[in-house]
């Protein structure tokens, strides 16, 4: 048996428009579903081969290239998995020897794992900072490549991307950009691979990736694929490069979550683009970090503001609050997913403020967890 929840009520007034603030998968706007189920008798359960499928797969492509204004000799590759596998990928297709890992996280550890346990690599350089903050890349020129990235989801830690260029010639920047990716600024200038699956601020499900790729690092994919390393098809990377080229996967993709990642970017493109996008994930996340620098008992976790990050707030409270407990309370009134990640053991709420989130919705949170609180204290 579990225990019952504190009868408590949020009253309607005082609730966001759309409970979701997930960290992935994240809140899809209902337009783009919408979208989908108007186009689905001609779109879905149709060839992922046929010009149908593979024209939105072109949008996709396209619409990242756009989204991210991608220099000349850049290219878009998709394939099937997500972030997971490309981390499996990238240990056969992207790092030649060595590579080197910043670790702040539950995340930003598995591509790390996967170098470690990768039998035709050289144990790879990893540099580990505490959760809440963030390690910096040292120069190396055994490195190939320095593995970074751009928002830690389990932590709320968004540090910025850059490259380094002292004695790290020939070292490619791959940036995992799962949470980041349409909703905080890079500069393709500072990278090589930005890396993302659609889930977070694409608005869209999971199970593929999306990998921007500049011309050094299709350079890489090719080299290594012509080696006489082997590497399985499905994780092959000139692979998903040649099916790319042709607006396709290696094998077939989730058509729904290609469909709601394409209406999202153009969404997004419609209004401006990038800067609309970080508008309003700086918008709303200014509205969390200020409340919970002002209310009493709430204190942002990353204690650096440069190191906040604008699409994943986490917010500590004060111990005489069980955070577990205000979100259950806050789920049984239509409002979801302010877990803390599970393995960072913090009294903690966690929200995902992504493009598709509305600000006046965030503020409209805010309120509603002090009237969970208030009533606790009752």
């Amino acid at each position: 048996m579990t225990d019952a929840l504190p009868p408590i009520v949020i009253p309607e007034q005082l609730k966001p428009s759309d409970g979701r603030f997930g960290c992935g998968p994240s809140k899809i706007r209902p337009e783009a579903v919408a979208a989908l189920a108007e186009a689905g008798a001609d779109y879905l359960g149709t060839s992922h081969r046929q010009p149908t499928v593979r024209g939105m797969v072109g949008r996709l492509r396209e619409g990242v290239a756009s989204l991210f204004t991608l220099p000349h000799g850049w290219e878009v590759v998709v394939g099937n998995g997500g972030s997971t596998v490309f981390w499996d990928a990238a240990t056969f297709g992207l790092i030649e020897t060595r590579s080197q890992h910043l670790v702040f996280g539950e995340f930003s550890s598995k591509f790390a794992t996967a170098a470690e346990r990768s039998p035709h690599l050289e144990t790879p350089s990893v540099l580990e900072a505490p959760a809440g903050s963030a390690p910096e890349a040292v120069a190396d020129p055994e490195i190939d490549l320095y593995a970074l990235t751009h928002n830690e989801t389990s932590t709320g830690v968004a540090p910025p991307v850059r490259r380094l260029t002292e004695d790290a010639t020939g070292g490619l920047v791959a940036v995992d950009a799962t949470s980041a990716a349409g909703g905080i600024h890079w500069d393709p200038l500072d990278v090589d691979v930005y890396y993302f699956s659609p889930q977070k601020c694409l608005a869209s499900d999971g199970s593929m990736y999306i990998a921007a790729c500049s011309p050094a690092a299709i350079e890489r994919i090719e080299s290594l694929t012509r080696s006489e390393r082997w590497i399985p098809a499905s994780l092959d990377l000139g692979v998903a490069l040649d099916n790319s080229r042709k607006d396709q996967t290696y094998n077939t993709p989730a058509l729904a979550t290609v469909f709601l990642a394409v209406h999202q970017i153009e969404w997004l493109l419609d209004n401006g683009g990038m800067p609309f996008a970080t508008g309003r994930t700086t918008e709303s996340s200014t509205i969390i970090y200020s409340w919970a620098e002002a209310t009493e008992w709430t204190t942002p976790f990353v204690s650096d503001p440069a190191l906040r990050s604008p699409v994943v707030a986490t917010v500590d409270l004060d111990h005489s609050i069980d955070a577990t407990l205000v979100s259950k309370i806050l789920r049984a009134n239509g409002i979801v997913d302010t877990e803390a990640y599970r393995k960072l053991g913090r009294n903690q709420l966690r929200m995902g403020l992504f493009p598709a989130v509305e600000p006046a919705d965030v503020a409209s949170l805010t309120r509603c967890i002090e009237h969970v609180v208030e009533r606790l204290g009752d």
